[in-house]
């Protein structure tokens, strides 16, 4: 399984929406402290780049040699409809400084020297350390699994709920053949998680591992045809 430096990494590193939280600074339901981007260096900390005028670069300019304290929120939600939809959040908390000269115009760069993360999602709930935020590397699935959970769904209906059979007696009272929806719900590099969920609306995730850690779509192809070729037996 993905370690949690792992699993925040990759969250940090994704497209999931993010929000930077400063504490006093009242900006509720402002997208001017939605990071543009953002991007881990090599120490661990985070960069973060967001609007000139944002009222998170304006705190971080005057706060000059005051320590500004502030913590970067990610929410992980599924690409595809499912039931309980948000499949987890990570919290990465440090002192935020402003970055000149990294930006284009109308932008600015923010650096978050990472003291503390925390990750709550499909896994459990975990602290992260700076050092193994800074070691870890991001799922090299990342940039794919949003597309790639959508085909799945749309396009492999059928299949996916094949492998309700590899559960054996964990299936039992589930994986029936009036099973109203099996959706694929989370994929990385060590396999993949479906949700299951019954006519009486009650679900429960299944998770299947693949053979070896993939480390492309290539690979993660030919790992998907062998769940499905066990599953076929």
């Amino acid at each position: 399984m993905p370690s949690a430096a792992e699993r925040t990494r990759t969250l940090v590193q994704s497209t999931c929406s993010a929000v930077l939280l400063i504490p006093g600074l009242d900006v509720a339901g402002s997208d001017q402290v939605m990071p543009l981007t953002r991007s881990v260096g090599p120490d661990g900390d985070l960069f973060l780049e967001l609007p000139a005028d944002s009222p998170a670069v304006r705190a971080a300019t005057h706060a000059e040699d005051d320590e500004l304290t502030a913590v970067l929120e990610i929410t992980d939600v599924a690409p595809v409809s499912v039931p309980h939809r948000i499949r987890g959040r990570a919290w990465v908390s440090g002192r935020l400084t402003t970055v000149p000269g990294m930006s284009g115009p109308g932008r600015m760069t923010l650096r978050l020297e990472t003291g503390e993360a925390y990750v709550d999602d499909l896994w459990g709930a975990q602290e992260v350390e700076p050092e193994e935020l800074r070691d870890a590397a991001p799922d090299p699935l990342i940039g794919h699994e949003a597309e790639l959970l959508q085909h799945l769904h749309a396009a492999h209906g059928e299949q996916l709920a094949t492998l309700c059979g590899l559960l054996g007696e964990r299936a039992a009272g589930h994986c029936s053949a009036h099973l109203p929806s099996v959706v694929p719900l989370a994929l990385d590099r060590h396999g993949l998680r479906l949700r299951l969920c019954e006519d009486r609306g009650q679900c429960y995730d299944a998770r299947f591992e693949f053979p070896a850690p993939v480390r492309d779509v290539v690979e993660l192809s030919q790992a998907m045809h062998t769940l499905f070729e066990a599953a076929a037996y």
